[in-house]
């Protein structure tokens, strides 16, 4: 999720013992709503940022918790590692098409 985090300066999870993240509801609502106007909607990071930046008057509950079941726990980690990973994809994919588009070549082998 640090991809996340440095894009999308929305995301401040807490960070504890061992570099563990724990988000709060609004941000898991958050990351939601990024994922979904990126692979969804098909926005750029910029776009998606840009429009995140225009729905600023959304109300979120700072305060509220999440009680989630095991289960869904770990529904909710695989999903996240997923859109990491995605976003991850994207994010080298948009650099190594800079490269190629600036005329930069990659090592010969």
């Amino acid at each position: 999720m640090r991809y996340w985090e440095q894009e999308f300066t929305q995301l401040k999870p807490v960070k504890r013992r061992g570099n563990r993240r724990y988000y709060q509801h609004h941000e898991v609502l958050l990351i939601r709503r990024i994922r979904s106007l990126l692979y969804e909607q098909g926005f750029t990071i910029s776009g998606a940022r840009n429009r995140l930046g225009d729905a600023r008057d959304v109300p979120h509950d700072q305060d509220a918790a999440v009680r989630l079941s095991g289960t869904e726990m770990q529904s909710l980690r695989n999903e996240l590692t997923n859109v990491s990973a995605m976003l991850g994809e994207a994010l080298g994919n948009a650099a190594s098409t800079s490269a190629a588009s600036a005329g930069q070549a990659g090592p010969a082998f």
